[in-house]
């Protein structure tokens, strides 16, 4: 052939170009098609989710998966599928439970917006989730990505999902400069990519950019390029760009905010608080805490006690939890008190914190003090 050669290598079948950089943009992305179906299906890690790729599956799985590694999701996606087994069940969970079992997921909108978005599937699709991609991007919580990929992998439609490892993996192939942050970078690689992808295999070939972007072009340290079927046509790796490839704005510095953390303990029981039903962690449950770091004088004041009822003080140790754009430097206490808890609190019995109550992963260094 006048411009590239093909041959095996890397266990799938690749195309070569003679001549560094020759390949159109089009033809480099219609290249990666074959190698990449070769090496998914014989290199695919065996997931829950995708061995039983029903639509409610996908979409819970795809949902958890958002900021969360896959193996800290398995656990929470068989507990979820056994408590809610299917989209009538998600709809009619009260806020309470749904909570707990997203306990420890962190960002807690997305639980909230499954079950509006279910509740939209029960009245409004009898039940059944929508196949078509513009009927699910309708969907509460469901972005462009999470449509692509319910739609082309439990219905297989050819519709591009685009996340951040297929954003790395393709600007490394086609050595773009695009800020990868920039809604319009996503944009314009599902434009390309819906224009070249195999019409008939959407679910491989999503699945297999995802799982390159996964384990093999991974997201921090050196790609594996000795062991990647887009190898010979990846411009990143003829002109030796990993490095600068895919470009980031760079993000911005996280506010600092000091927090006191109290738990406060009579017997077996805990007091908690439930947070407001907007802004951060919203609706949640929490331990007492106050703004700024505080000496043991100031407690009483700041968490409503009357000193007399304060048995004993113990200092604990300090903690951080960073969220997107905050982080949280807490100090801790641990007061036992007398007469019972407080009436503003919430009074929880240990027990139940492990059933009940979903305190979110912030508070983490602190709960797993309560014995």
């Amino acid at each position: 052939m006048a411009m590239y050669e093909i041959r095996h290598a890397y266990d799938s079948l690749q195309v070569a170009e003679e001549k560094p950089g020759e390949l159109s943009l089009e033809a480099r992305l219609r290249a990666i098609n074959r190698p990449l179906l070769d090496w998914y299906r014989n290199h695919a890690r065996i997931l829950p989710w995708r061995e039983d790729p029903k639509p409610y599956h996908v979409w819970i799985s795809e949902i958890m998966l958002q900021q969360t590694r896959v193996e800290a999701v398995k656990p929470y996606f068989e507990r979820f599928l056994e408590a809610l087994p299917d989209i009538s069940a998600l709809a009619a969970v009260e806020d309470d439970r749904l909570m707990k079992l997203w306990e420890g997921l962190g960002y807690y909108n997305r639980a909230r917006n499954l079950k509006k978005a279910a509740q939209v599937i029960v009245h409004e699709y009898e039940g059944r989730m929508p196949s078509e991609y513009q009927e699910l991007l309708k969907l509460p919580g469901i972005g462009s990505y999470t449509a692509g990929a319910i739609a082309s992998i439990a219905f297989g439609k050819p519709v591009p999902a685009v996340d951040g490892n297929v954003l790395r993996v393709i600007s490394r192939v086609t050595a773009s400069r695009r800020d990868i942050l920039k809604a319009s970078t996503k944009k314009w690689m599902e434009d390309r990519l819906r224009e070249t992808m195999p019409q008939s295999e959407a679910s491989d070939f999503n699945q297999g950019l995802i799982e390159i972007g996964a384990i093999v072009c991974v997201p921090n340290g050196q790609p594996k390029c000795g062991q990647c079927p887009l190898a010979s046509v990846c411009l990143s790796r003829q002109q030796e760009l990993w490095q600068e490839i895919p470009v980031k704005t760079p993000p911005k510095k996280r506010r600092i905010e000091e927090k006191t953390v109290c738990i406060l303990e009579c017997g077996h029981q805990v007091a908690l608080k439930k947070r407001e039903d907007e802004g951060l962690l919203a609706s949640l449950y929490e331990l007492p805490n106050a703004e700024g770091f505080l000496s043991e004088e100031e407690l009483g004041e700041a968490f409503g006690i009357m000193p007399e009822l304060m048995v004993q003080i113990e200092p604990l140790p300090q903690a951080k939890h960073i969220f997107s754009h905050v982080e949280w430097h807490m100090k801790g206490y641990r007061i036992r008190l007398s007469g019972g808890i407080p009436e503003s609190y919430i009074s929880a019995g240990k027990e139940e914190l492990k059933s009940v109550y979903a305190l979110p992963g912030a508070f983490g260094r602190y709960t797993k003090l309560i014995k």
